[in-house]
């Protein structure tokens, strides 16, 4: 298969203190005032794809409704509560990637958090922060008290998925921060030399839990008509985190994912082990919508004349044996197969379409005048999920300009 491409709703910021232009992690609240441009980016063009909303006033909004567009990016200029919502990138074509929500607030209080899920093992700082400062605060999970930090800041290490919940804080001077849902994901990812879901009787297979750094702690398990969420001891060679299977049978179909000690679980893979003589060679992970997808029809011999179907309907028959579906659609979804004259039929394989990933960038800004209007309206911070985070200390004039020029960060969803 052809590498994916991602379209990312991405999110630049910067903020701005003590003469200096800091970059920080995508966070999840902001404040009010401050400037927001959300871009569609994809890897070659992000062209014909807008930036969209809902929100407690509108439903499937674009952004010339409430926005000031300029082809794939969507600038706000000054936010408000009520710019509170769901954000998504939405194609001509109708496509959409996945959502980001931002939350706007007028309280004086913020609770800077991931917005992004957090990986398994990884350490994660809240900061609570106030207009002017990071002041001493009381951090709160699910309504329950954690502890009071005096500067601010509350790091959780190496979090675990106990650590996913709803997260605030609190200042004794200036009151409590709007809600953060802070998640938790597992590192681990199930992945092996050959991507393909369809296997030849007695063939050698190797699956490997993968992580960035390490995959200590992790055992390829499976479920099969036989058996439910055995380990790879019992059924094959266990090497640490990888797991071998010297001579496969039928009997191995079935679904196999990465399970933690902690019983934390990676995403699955269907493996199909036929007895036949013809598999389908499809790809085991959804693909992405807008790419080009081969379908290969084998033997144990040779790639010959193959005729193709979908859910059971003729798609066309292939002299080589290959069949590529451009751009792939949702339509595209479903069980496919394949079948030659002289070995007979593959066992199908199911295919799924996923629409284009996203992210948030943001440039935010606040200038000498925005403050001013914040205080005389009373009107201060926002939230932002799955947003940037706020700067809590713009607003001298002498460094508006230095807002402008945003730093970016970018972050995958």
């Amino acid at each position: 298969m052809e590498e994916t491409r991602l379209l990312r709703l991405l999110c630049k910021y910067t903020h701005t203190s003590a003469g200096r232009r800091n970059t920080h992690f995508v966070l999840s609240q902001l404040f009010v005032g401050e400037f927001v441009s959300l871009r569609c980016e994809e890897d070659d063009s992000s062209d014909g794809w807008t930036v969209t909303r809902n929100t407690t006033e509108d439903t499937r909004t674009q952004c010339k409704d409430w926005g000031e567009p300029a082809g794939s990016v969507c600038n706000i200029s000054y936010t408000f509560t009520w710019d509170s919502g769901v954000y998504w990138c939405e194609s001509t074509g109708g496509a959409a990637s996945s959502s980001i929500n931002i939350t706007v607030t007028g309280g004086a209080v913020i609770l800077q958090s991931p917005v992004l899920p957090v990986m398994e093992g990884d350490d994660v700082t809240l900061t609570c922060t106030t207009k002017t400062s990071n002041l001493s605060s009381a951090f709160y999970k699910d309504g329950s008290f954690i502890r009071t930090e005096p500067t601010g800041h509350m790091t959780i290490h190496h979090v675990s998925r106990s650590d996913e919940g709803l997260y605030k804080c609190n200042t004794s001077s200036d009151g409590e921060s709007p809600p953060s849902w802070i998640s938790v994901t597992g590192p681990v990812c199930l992945g092996r030399p050959y991507q393909g879901s369809q296997l030849f009787e007695y063939e050698s297979v190797s699956l490997r839990c993968e992580e960035d750094d390490s995959s200590d702690g992790w055992t390829v398990t499976r479920n099969t008509s036989d058996e439910t969420r055995s380990q790879c001891k019992d059924w094959g060679e266990a090497a640490g985190s990888t797991c071998n299977i010297s001579s496969i049978v039928p009997l191995d179909s079935g679904v196999y994912w990465c399970e933690s000690t902690g019983g934390a679980a990676s995403s699955s893979i269907n493996i199909t082990v036929t007895g036949g003589a013809v598999i389908l060679q499809s790809p085991v992970l959804p693909v992405m919508e807008g790419d080009d997808v081969t379908l290969t029809c084998t033997t144990e011999t040779s790639n010959l004349s193959a005729a193709f179907y979908k859910d059971g309907s003729f798609i066309r028959t292939e002299p080589t044996g290959h069949m590529t579906i451009h751009h792939v659609s949702r339509s595209d979804e479903g069980l496919y197969k394949c079948n030659t004259i002289s070995d007979g039929e593959s066992p199908p394989s199911w295919i799924s379409v996923t629409g284009q990933q996203v992210q948030l960038k943001s440039t935010i800004k606040m200038s000498a005048e925005t403050e001013t209007a914040c205080l005389q309206r009373n009107d201060l911070p926002v939230s932002m999920e799955m947003a940037p985070p706020t700067q809590a200390e713009q607003g001298l004039a002498d460094e508006y300009n230095d807002v402008m020029a945003a730093v970016t960060t970018e972050h995958h969803l």
